[in-house]
């Protein structure tokens, strides 16, 4: 193998001299022009002319394909280096296109509503319409939910100053914040948001909580800031639901192509499942030498004497392709193929943004990965549930770009497949009982996560929004709302919370996704099912894997899941079988653990 994977991405194959590119910068004023010409071309369309149609399409696909490319590029060299404030005039520019795109897309769909449906739906069954159909029906459909041309046009327009812009405020506002804290080693220093992030998961208790009250206390005297930023990102997105009509939950329903009798009955075998959980926050706490778990407690290893085993990035690069291949040796070759090419920034350094994320590079066919990588287990899980997404796009990058835009309940569930096989792998692996007990217990630390961090985002989300409706909502209500969602979803198990959560929490600032947080409780449930069958085929996954992946940008996902797996999503049965499935993990951390008490 390759012994010399590289800590830091390469993104000058896309374009090279980073937000100050010449030839980026070529590319947007190319695609300026050829959006301008396909708005004109889209008005000038009669509106039947069925090859004329087609032309349109192919442009638009084009057309979106390099908006994402750009927009992919900026993100990486901004997430990379937070200073670098050129990068937000350059992503305002593109979202000013994207919204021209939009108004253009959305005109040419109104059109077709003007086709009788006989002609429409025979138009989809011709051989250039025919593999996308499904996205083009689904833009037609659309329409009916939306306002007039011009009126959507405005919308459109002033989302870039509007929702779009106060997203970009947040950024700007948590690139600028200090914390002030101890590190692990003793040393005062002044850390970015995410360096401190990282601290609070420290294994010396001190540690931990002397920097969870400077975090608390950072967030804190910004707050009001953070207040209006989200108040007016809501605020505004709320405007547009009042104008069409729709609930709170309509538009992300639709966008995760999701019937809300599924996500009603995922919470339901949720919440009547956390009993497990609760034994294991117990355990955890009688382990760690506490009377009960505070809110930093919860994801704190476990120290029981045990050596924790540390793989440097070569290490843990070669542990993720040897284990990809017991399930997937087109994963493997896939992950190999990442790390050979240097498409994983990983580097521990300052001044990088919080958080990881993969993002696809349509017109090349590649993706890359960001997340600062320390050898642990949990960031390993990290690594690979970032390459599960770049395989998700890898298999689905020689289908029409209309069908590659799968929505973000289906995009984690290749993630959080991923994930799962390194975490059974790495626990498999163990060299004692108290390594696997740790291990197992990090694992069921993202079922935590899942069933109830995540469950405390939604409620607090959907409350958020009912209570938006009457009026921007003060500092003081906006951390009683979260801490209040918190204490219902961890069924008030804990000896303190965190109510600024709302600030530090970047999915609530994300723009054009609402409710970001609820489709990783399906993905991570969806993939647990996933396994399962895996788990109980007698021959080889992999193909139907594959197959499953490929349907997800070109179905709704209770479709997607009848079709691969056999299952009705709306009802509890599926859920409750991959709800059994991870809580069996619970079972085993409680046996192993009941002669440590």
């Amino acid at each position: 193998m390759t012994t010399n994977y590289s800590l830091s991405w390469d993104i000058d194959t896309f374009f090279t001299g980073g937000s100050h590119s010449e030839a980026f910068q070529a590319k947007l004023d190319n695609t300026t022009k050829e959006l301008h010409a396909f708005s004109t071309a889209v008005s000038d369309w009669n509106g039947t002319d069925y090859n004329s149609f087609v032309t349109l399409i192919d442009t638009y696909t084009t057309l979106r394909m390099a908006l994402f490319q750009m927009s992919s590029f900026i993100e990486c060299v901004a997430a990379a280096d937070a200073s670098d404030t050129y990068s937000d005039t350059l992503l305002n520019k593109i979202g000013s296109l994207s919204a021209a795109l939009k108004n253009a897309s959305n005109d040419l769909a109104q059109q077709t509503l003007l086709l009788e449906d006989a002609t429409w739906e025979e138009w989809l069954t011709r051989t250039e319409l025919h593999d996308v159909a499904f996205v083009l029906a689904e833009l037609r459909s659309n329409q009916a939910h939306l306002l007039s041309a011009k009126e959507e046009t405005l919308i459109n327009n002033l989302s870039v100053d509007g929702y779009n812009a106060w997203a970009a405020h947040y950024d700007t506002l948590v690139g600028t914040m200090r914390f002030d804290v101890v590190t692990e080693t003793g040393e005062i220093a002044s850390l970015s948001a995410g360096q401190t992030d990282n601290l609070l998961n420290a294994a010396d208790y001190k540690v931990r909580h002397d920097a969870f009250a400077v975090w608390q206390k950072t967030w804190q005297e910004k707050a009001p800031l953070f207040a209006d930023t989200l108040n007016h990102l809501i605020g505004f997105r709320l405007a547009k639901y009042e104008a069409r009509h729709w609930d709170v939950l309509d538009e992300s329903l639709r966008l995760n192509r999701l019937n809300e009798a599924t996500l009603t009955s995922i919470w339901t075998v949720v919440a009547q499942n956390k009993t497990p959980l609760l034994a294991f926050l117990k355990r955890k706490a009688a382990l760690l030498g506490l009377d009960q778990l505070g809110w930093v407690d919860v994801e704190a290893p476990l120290n029981l004497g045990a050596t924790q085993t540390i793989r440097n990035f070569q290490t843990g690069a070669d542990f993720i392709e040897e284990n990809f291949a017991k399930f997937s040796p087109e994963m493997a070759a896939f992950a190999h193929n990442a790390f050979a090419n240097s498409w994983i920034e990983a580097e521990d350094r300052d001044n990088k943004r919080p958080g990881g994320f993969c993002i696809e590079f349509p017109e090349d066919g590649e993706s890359r990965i960001f997340m600062t990588y320390d050898g642990s287990a949990n960031t390993i899980s990290t690594l690979a549930h970032e390459l599960g997404h770049a395989f998700h796009s890898h298999v689905m990058r020689d289908q029409s770009a209309l069908n590659r835009d799968y929505a973000m309940n289906v995009a984690e569930t290749a993630s959080t497949f991923a994930e799962i096989l390194i975490s059974d792998a790495a626990i498999k692996a163990a060299t004692s009982k108290a390594e696997k007990i740790q291990l197992l217990e990090d694992k069921i630390q993202r079922s935590v996560a899942f069933f109830m961090n995540i469950h405390a985002r939604f409620l607090f989300e959907q409350r958020f929004h009912e209570a938006r409706k009457n009026g921007a909502l003060t500092v003081e209500v906006l951390n009683e709302l979260m801490e209040t969602a918190q204490k219902e979803a961890f069924v008030d198990s804990l000896k303190d919370y965190n109510p600024t959560f709302w600030q530090s929490k970047l999915h609530f600032y994300i723009d054009d996704i609402p409710f970001y947080n609820y489709p990783y409780t399906f993905g991570f449930l969806f993939s647990a099912g996933i396994y399962a069958q895996a788990a109980s085929s007698e021959t080889s996954y992999e193909q139907a894997y594959i197959a499953l992946l490929q349907d997800t940008g070109s179905m709704t996902t209770e479709n997607l899941a009848q079709k691969h797996l056999g299952v009705d999503l709306t009802q509890p049965d599926f859920w409750q079988a991959a709800v059994d499935v991870v809580l069996k993990d619970v079972t085993d951390f409680l046996a192993l653990t009941e002669d440590l008490i």
